[in-house]
C-alpha cells in the first residue's frame, strides 16, 4: 500500500528532528541526522544546513508493515509557506507536530487551515515533552478550542486493541458502532475498520505525545499510525497525476515531480499535460533525500519524479487529470533585483525564470521600459536565501530593493466597454460589459452573446483572451481583480479576421470600459490572531486602529486576551518585532493573508507609484478604425459611436 505523509509544524517545533526519527527506526537511514549539527537527511542543501531551517520540501522513503511511504518535510517558516502548499495538495495524510511547550503557534494556524481546505486526514504529535514547560494538557484544550474537538488519544493503541476511553470516544461519534458495541460488546476488526474509515473522512483526528529529540514515544506513534491509515488507489485504472515540483539539476535538466493518483506511467508513454500537450516520458526516478533510483513504471499512489516534461508548471494535473491546482498562499511583496555594473540583466532574466518554475509564487516579470527584473515575495528572509541560491547555482551576485506592497485594482460601477481593430485587412469588434464581482474572487467571464453574431469559437477565444495575462489598472497599472466581464456581442469579418485580431479587440473593449467606470485600489490584508496579557490588550487595540486595522470583540481566556481581526499588509508587517517587544516575548501573533481589500492610503499610493496609463505600451484604450485603404487611431471617448454593432 502507497502512502503519502507530509510532516508540518510551526518553525522549531521539532518537525525536521521528527522526520528523522521516523526515517531511523524504519531503517531508512543508518544514522539520525540532527537540524543543530547540520546533519539533518532531508535537511540537504546548504542552505538549510547553515540557518537550520527547512527551506525546500524534500522527500524520503519508508517501507513499513505492508506499506510504502513518501514522507515529506515541509518548512515551517512563514516566507516558504507556498512550498509547503504545494506538498499539502500531494499528501494522504499529514502529521503536525505542536510544542509541548508552546503550543500552537502562528504557522500552525496557517497549516491547519490549508490541511482543512484541501481535506487532508490529520494526526497530532505533541512533542517536546522532555522541556521545562511542557503542558500536554494546556496543549490539547488549545487545539480542541482552536482547530477540532475530535481529537483522541492513540498513546494507549497497541495496534489491535483499544482502550475503554478509545472506544468510548470513537462510539460517541457513530450511532451504529454504539448500537453495536452495546449488543455483541468490542470487536477489534470492525472497530480499527471503522476507525480508518473515520480518520480518511475527517472525523477523528488521533494524537500522542513524546519527545523527537529524546526518542520517547515516535515510534509507538507511528505504529499507530501505520495501523490507523489506509488508502484506495487503484493501478487498473487509466494513469492520472499531479505535478507538485519541478527541480533543474547541476546538467539542466528539467525534473518533473508527480503524485501518481491512478493507473501506471511507463518510460516511453507519452503523457498529456495541462497544456493539453503530449511529452514523451524519458526516464522515471525514485527520489529519497537527494538519491535517486531509474525505474521503468511508476504506480498509483507513489511519487516520483520524470524528465522529457517541458511544459507541464507546478500545479497541473497531468493524464486523465487536467485541471490545474488553486493556491491560497500568495505573496503580497514585489522586490527589484538590483545587479553589479556590466551585468547583461536580459542574460541573467533566463535564471530567474528558471526559478520561477520550481516556485512559481516568485512571478518573475521584466519591465522592458525599466530594463528591470522583478518578482513576488513572501518576505525578507526569502529573499536573503534567493541571494544565496542565485550566487551558488549560477555563481550570479545580487542584491534586492526593499519589498514593496502588491496593489490590486477594481472597479465599483458598472459600464461597457467598447473595442474595435481594423487596421487594413484586420477586423474584430467586442462589446463587455463590466460589473464589480465579489471581493476575492478574481476575474469571471460570461457570455450573452448570439451565435448569429460570433460562433462559439470566437467566444471562447475572447474569453480565453480575457484570462491569459493579468491585465492593467488604469490607476497604477496593478493588476485587475474581482471584475464580472459578460461578452455582449461582437463582428468579425469572413475574410479579414486573422489570428490576434480579437485579441486586440477584447484588451481595448477591456480598457475603454475601466476609463468610464469608477476604479479602486485594493491592498493585501492579513487575518490576524494576537494573544496577549489582559493588561496588555489596550495598547495592541489602539496599534490596530493606528494601522487601520479592523478587530472583534475581544476573546477573555484565564487571564489572556484574544484579539481577532483583519489589518493593512503594508502597516503590519513589522508588527511581530513590536509585540515581541512590549511583551517581552510572551505575546503570541498569528498573520494569515486575508486577501485584498480597499487601500487605506489609495490617493497617496496612487501619487507614489506615478503610473501614466497613457503611456503604458502594453495597453491603449483606443480603437483602430479603417477608412480609405488605411487604419487610424481613434481616442476611447470618441470611439463609442463608431462601433459596428450598434
Amino acid at each position: 500500500m502507497n502512502k503519502t505523509i507530509g510532516i508540518l509544524a510551526h518553525v522549531d517545533a521539532g518537525k525536521t528532528t521528527f522526520s528523522e526519527q521516523l526515517l531511523y527506526h524504519t531503517n531508512s537511514i543508518k544514522k539520525r541526522g540532527r537540524v543543530d549539527h547540520q546533519s539533518a537527511f532531508l535537511d540537504s542543501h546548504l542552505i538549510e544546513k547553515q540557518r537550520g531551517i527547512t527551506v525546500f520540501a524534500d522527500q524520503g522513503i519508508i517501507e513499513y508493515g505492508n506499506s510504502t511511504y513518501y514522507l515529506i518535510d515541509t518548512p515551517g517558516h512563514v516566507d516558504f509557506s507556498p512550498e509547503m502548499e504545494r506538498a499539502i495538495q500531494v499528501m494522504d495524510f499529514a502529521i503536525v507536530i505542536v510544542s509541548a511547550v508552546e503550543g500552537i503557534e502562528g504557522h500552525t494556524e496557517t497549516v491547519w487551515s490549508l490541511l482543512k481546505k484541501h481535506q487532508i486526514p490529520t494526526f497530532f504529535f505533541i512533542n517536546k515533552v522532555d522541556r521545562t514547560g511542557a503542558d500536554v494538557e494546556r496543549v490539547l484544550t488549545e487545539i480542541r478550542s482552536q482547530f477540532t474537538a475530535d481529537v483522541c488519544d492513540i498513546s494507549s493503541f497497541d495496534g489491535s486493541n483499544m482502550s475503554e476511553e478509545l472506544i468510548e470516544f470513537i462510539a460517541e461519534r457513530d450511532e451504529a458502532l454504539l448500537d453495536y458495541y452495546m449488543d455483541k460488546g468490542y470487536q477489534p476488526t470492525l472497530w480499527i475498520g471503522k476507525m480508518q474509515e473515520m480518520i480518511r473522512s475527517s472525523r477523528l483526528y488521533p494524537y500522542a505525545y513524546g519527545s523527537a529529540l529524546q526518542d520517547i514515544g515516535v515510534k509507538e506513534f507511528f505504529n499507530c499510525f501505520d495501523h490507523l491509515t489506509t488508502t484506495l488507489y487503484k493501478k487498473a485504472e487509466t494513469f492520472s497525476g499531479r505535478v507538485y515540483k519541478i527541480r533543474y539539476d547541476e546538467s539542466g535538466t528539467r525534473i518533473t515531480f508527480i503524485k501518481a493518483k491512478s493507473g501506471t506511467l511507463r518510460v516511453r508513454e507519452e503523457l498529456l499535460n495541462g497544456n493539453g500537450d503530449k511529452e514523451k516520458i524519458t526516464q522515471i526516478r525514485k527520489y529519497n533525500g537527494t538519491q535517486f533510483q531509474q525505474v521503468n513504471e511508476g504506480y498509483a499512489g507513489e511519487l516520483f519524479a520524470v524528465t522529457g516534461l517541458t511544459n507541464a508548471v507546478v500545479g497541473d494535473g497531468v493524464g486523465e487529470l487536467l485541471e490545474k491546482a488553486e493556491y491560497e498562499l500568495v505573496p503580497t511583496l514585489r522586490s527589484k533585483v538590483v545587479f553589479e555594473p556590466g551585468i547583461n540583466k536580459k542574460d541573467a532574466l533566463k535564471f530567474f525564470k528558471l526559478l520561477e518554475a520550481e516556485d512559481p509564487s516568485l512571478h518573475v516579470t521584466w519591465e522592458e521600459k525599466l530594463q528591470e527584473i522583478h518578482l513576488h515575495v513572501m518576505g525578507k528572509i526569502q529573499l536573503e536565501v534567493l541571494q544565496q541560491i542565485i550566487f551558488e547555482r549560477f555563481a550570479l551576485q545580487v542584491q534586492f530593493d526593499r519589498p514593496e506592497i502588491l496593489y490590486k485594482e477594481t472597479i465599483d460601477t458598472d459600464t461597457i466597454g467598447y473595442g474595435h481593430f481594423e487596421p487594413l485587412r484586420h477586423y474584430a469588434e467586442v462589446h463587455l460589459q463590466l460589473e464589480p464581482g465579489k471581493r476575492n474572487r478574481g476575474i469571471v467571464f460570461e457570455s450573452t452573446c448570439h451565435t448569429d453574431d460570433l460562433s462559439i469559437a470566437i467566444q471562447n477565444l475572447i474569453c480565453q483572451h480575457i484570462f491569459e495575462r493579468e491585465h492593467h489598472g488604469i490607476l497604477t497599472g496593478s493588476p485587475l481583480t474581482d471584475i464580472k466581464v459578460t461578452l455582449l456581442t461582437g463582428r468579425a469579418h469572413n475574410k479579414h479576421t486573422h489570428g490576434g485580431d480579437f485579441r486586440e479587440a477584447t484588451f481595448r473593449a477591456l480598457r475603454q470600459g475601466l476609463e468610464k467606470a469608477g476604479n479602486r485600489l485594493l491592498e493585501p490584508y492579513y487575518s490576524f490572531k494576537i494573544k496577549v496579557d489582559l493588561v496588555q490588550m489596550g495598547r495592541v487595540l489602539s496599534d490596530i486602529q493606528t494601522a487601520y486595522g479592523e478587530f472583534n470583540t475581544p476573546e477573555t481566556i484565564d487571564d489572556k486576551a484574544v484579539l481577532t481581526g483583519k489589518v493593512p499588509v503594508a502597516t503590519f508587517m513589522e508588527y511581530s518585532t513590536t509585540l515581541a517587544s512590549f511583551t517581552q516575548g510572551k505575546g503570541q501573533l498569528s498573520l494569515t493573508f486575508a486577501g485584498y481589500y480597499p487601500c487605506h492610503n489609495e490617493e497617496e499610493v496612487i501619487d507614489r507609484l506615478g503610473y501614466d496609463k497613457n503611456a503604458d505600451q502594453e495597453y491603449t484604450s483606443s480603437s483602430i478604425f479603417c477608412a480609405k485603404g488605411a487604419g487610424y487611431t481613434v481616442p476611447w471617448e470618441k470611439a463609442e459611436v463608431m462601433m459596428h454593432c450598434l
